[in-house]
C-alpha cells in the first residue's frame, strides 16, 4: 500500500507506533499489558524525544480519562492496550464517544475471556464493533492483516477520527502485533496542517475571543439526547457509505468464498492459493472496515450463488454479521477456533475442498 521510502523491518506493534507519531499524535497515555507492550515503549521513545506528551497511566482507567481531556483540549490523543485492558478503558470511550470526542486506540487481542492467556485471538470482536461500552454508540473499526497496514491504517484513523468526530480502533492479534515485516512509512505530518478544531475544542478562548465551550456526554433531557444519539447514527450512516474498506481475492468465478481478517486472512489466503493450484475455485473476502462493515459487497457476492466459510479466531462472531449481510440466500460454514489457537491452511483448504465435493 505504503511506498513513501525505504522498507524498514519491524514489528506490527512497533509499526503503529510509529505511523502515529508520523499522523500528529502528540499525546499518547497507556498501561502495559502483553502482547502489545513494544506499542507502548515505541511511544515512550518517540514522543518523549520529539518533546511531546508520553504518560504511562496508574491505570487503563487513568489513561483513557486522560486521553479524552487532550482530544478535548483538540490535541491528536491516543492509548492502546489488550483485550482485558480495553475492557477497562470501556467507560472512558463510551464517554468520549458520547462527547463527539476524535480519537484513536489500539487493542492487540489476546485469549480471553477474563484474563485468557497472551496468545492472539479475535475473540473481541462483538465488544470493537458494537461499541463496546454502555449506551448507542459506535466506533470505526480497522482490521490490519500485515505490518504494512498497522502503519497505513494506524495514519489513516486519525484522519477518520478528525473527519468523523468520533473513536477510531486499530484491532490487531498478538499475531499482527509482533510479527516482523518490512514496512515503508507515510510522511511527517506538520503540526501546523492538522484540522482546526477551535469550533468545539476547549481552550484558546484568550488567543480568539470565542467563548468557552463545554465538552460534556450528559444530557438530563430525554428528547434532547435522543436527538443527539439520532443525529449521531445518521453521521455513522455517512460513515458506512464513504469509509467502508475490503479485499477481495479471486472472488470472481470462485465457488467458495472465505470470508476473514486480520491473521485468520492470512491463514485464508494460503488456504486460497493451495486451492487455485489444485484447480478449485476459492476466493478470500477480507473485511478491512470491520465498522462500518462492508454488507452490501458480501450480498453481491451472495446472489451470484456462492457459498462462504468464516474463518475465526473465536468461536463465531463476525458469522453473524456475515449472515446479516446475505440475508441466508447462501450457506454460511465457520471454521472457529479460541483461546489463542490458531487455524491453520491446511484446515480451511481441507473445509473448501469438503464443501466443494458436495459435503454440508
Amino acid at each position: 500500500m505504503s511506498a513513501h521510502e525505504e522498507k524498514i523491518l519491524m514489528k506490527g506493534n512497533e509499526a503503529i507506533a510509529e505511523a502515529a507519531v508520523r499522523a500528529g499524535c502528540t499525546a499518547y497515555f497507556g498501561y502495559p499489558i502483553t502482547p502489545q507492550n513494544e506499542l507502548i515503549a515505541g511511544m515512550a521513545e518517540r514522543l518523549l524525544s520529539m518533546g511531546r506528551i508520553f504518560i504511562q497511566a496508574e491505570s487503563e482507567v487513568a489513561a483513557i480519562n486522560m486521553v479524552y481531556g487532550a482530544s478535548a483540549c483538540g490535541r491528536r490523543a491516543m492509548t492502546s492496550s489488550s483485550s482485558p485492558g480495553i475492557s477497562l478503558k470501556q467507560e472512558g470511550i463510551s464517554y468520549a464517544a458520547g462527547a463527539d470526542l476524535p480519537f484513536v486506540f489500539v487493542n492487540i487481542v489476546r485469549g480471553g475471556p477474563g484474563l485468557g492467556s497472551i496468545a492472539p485471538a479475535q475473540s473481541d470482536y462483538f465488544q470493537s464493533t458494537r461499541g463496546g461500552g454502555h449506551g448507542d454508540y459506535r466506533c470505526i473499526v480497522l482490521a490490519p492483516a500485515s505490518v504494512q497496514e498497522c502503519a497505513d491504517l494506524t495514519y489513516l484513523a486519525f484522519d477518520l477520527a478528525d473527519k468523523w468526530r468520533m473513536p477510531a480502533l486499530i484491532l490487531g492479534d498478538g499475531v499482527i502485533g509482533t510479527m516482523m515485516e518490512g514496512v515503508s512509512f507515510p510522511p511527517m505530518r506538520d503540526l501546523s496542517t492538522l484540522p482546526d478544531k477551535s469550533a468545539w475544542a476547549v481552550g484558546g478562548q484568550q488567543k480568539t475571543g470565542r467563548k468557552s465551550h463545554h465538552i460534556t456526554s450528559i444530557d438530563l433531557v430525554p428528547a434532547s439526547l435522543e436527538k443527539q444519539i439520532i443525529d449521531r447514527f445518521a453521521r455513522y450512516e455517512k460513515v458506512a457509505a464513504e469509509e467502508t474498506r475490503f479485499e477481495e481475492v479471486e472472488c470472481a468465478d470462485a465457488d467458495v468464498v472465505l470470508v476473514a481478517y486480520g491473521t485468520a486472512a492470512r491463514v485464508s489466503l494460503g488456504a486460497v492459493q493451495e486451492a487455485r493450484k489444485q484447480g478449485l475455485k476459492v476466493g478470500l473476502f477480507r473485511p478491512i472496515t470491520l465498522f462500518p462493515f462492508p454488507s452490501k459487497e458480501l450480498e453481491k457476492l451472495s446472489n451470484q450463488g456462492k457459498k462462504f466459510i468464516v474463518v475465526e479466531m473465536s468461536m463465531g462472531q463476525m458469522v453473524y454479521d456475515v449472515r446479516l449481510a446475505i440475508h441466508d440466500k447462501s450457506p454460511v460454514h465457520l471454521i472457529a477456533h479460541a483461546g489463542g489457537v490458531t487455524p491453520t491452511e491446511e484446515e480451511v483448504f481441507e473445509e473448501a475442498k469438503k464443501i466443494l465435493g458436495g459435503n454440508k
